[in-house]
């Protein structure tokens, strides 16, 4: 069931009209931000019971859990290149540090209008990027030759304001991150696109799975989403949310190769780096999907979609 039909309007008006459909239902609570929002009860049990789906279903992958927040080390951000590939994305956290005389300078700024903000310094944090990033640091050393598989969800910010409702600014991210040899991370990779196309098709999410390409910035960004494609590294699962003219992606595959194990100094154990591939799971997103396609009362869904989310 499709709450409206917007796959035949220009796309900011079909996003604009999703964008009131789900804030009208209540489903999302505008904050004042493009891109930022609150949950009524309704999304967030949606979202619950979704993710609660993915910990059944991958429970015989036995992997470790880490919860993490949604901040990481200015010192480990650094270690990766996302600052030279995604600098429109990243979020720093800047705090005041300075004492009394400084506080009332702040403070004559703002009264007067002028940029107080450049009063903050940075702190030794930045905003999660990707959920998988703060994992890294974390399994620095000699892998055993099983390797690792990590149950991740985490908070994540990107600086895309949109009034697509799916392109939040901060989102959480359910993964599953594999460390280990090449040929561990491609079979990781392999089966996580047929469960996660099972677990979305169970509740009623026919995606499309198609390669894709990061949002690499610049001239030179295009020749690495170039080389992404050519070494079938990325994938996403997509689906018509808001219209059926742009699908969202709600989940992708990624393999990283060997780049984060080179990173963060993630060997195996013949001293080779480690290779690393996830899944990630657009958890509002796909919630916002389930919702566009059967319906803002989740009383009313299919009896399967229902069962599977135990609702």
């Amino acid at each position: 069931m499709i709450c409206s039909s917007t796959n035949t309007l220009p796309l900011t008006e079909a996003y604009q009209a999703f964008l009131d459909e789900v804030t009208q239902a209540g489903l999302l609570v505008p904050l004042g931000v493009r891109g930022v929002y609150g949950y009524n009860g309704v999304f967030e049990g949606v979202l619950q019971a979704f993710d609660r789906l993915v910990t059944r279903r991958a429970a015989h992958i036995q992997a470790d859990v880490m919860r993490l927040p949604g901040v990481l080390s200015r010192e480990h951000y650094l270690k990766t290149s996302h600052i030279e590939n995604f600098p429109d994305l990243m979020g720093s956290v800047h705090s005041f540090m300075g004492r009394d005389r400084e506080h009332m300078g702040m403070l004559s700024k703002r009264e007067s209008g002028e940029e107080w903000t450049q009063d903050l310094a940075p702190s030794q944090l930045m905003l999660t990027p990707a959920c998988c990033y703060p994992l890294y640091p974390t399994a620095t050393g000699t892998l055993t030759s099983a390797g690792r598989t990590v149950d991740l969800l985490s908070q994540v910010f990107r600086h895309e304001p949109s009034i697509d409702p799916c392109r939040l600014q901060i989102f959480r991210q359910r993964e599953f991150v594999r460390l280990g040899s090449a040929e561990q991370a491609l079979d990781h990779r392999r089966q996580w696109i047929e469960l996660g196309r099972d677990i979305l098709a169970e509740v009623g999410l026919a995606v499309e799975i198609v390669l894709a390409n990061d949002p690499f910035f610049g001239r030179g960004g295009r020749v690495m989403a170039a080389s992404q494609k050519e070494q079938d590294l990325k994938h996403e699962f997509t689906f018509a949310v808001a219209t059926a003219e742009k699908p969202t992606a709600i989940a992708s595959t990624n393999c990283h190769m060997d780049y984060f194990g080179k990173a963060f100094d993630i060997k195996l154990p013949n001293g080779e780096a480690a290779h690393s591939a996830c899944i990630g799971f657009g958890l509002e997103r796909i919630t916002l999907a389930l919702f566009k396609h059967h319906g803002f009362d989740p009383d009313s869904w299919p009896y399967e979609v229902k069962n599977a989310l135990e609702l």
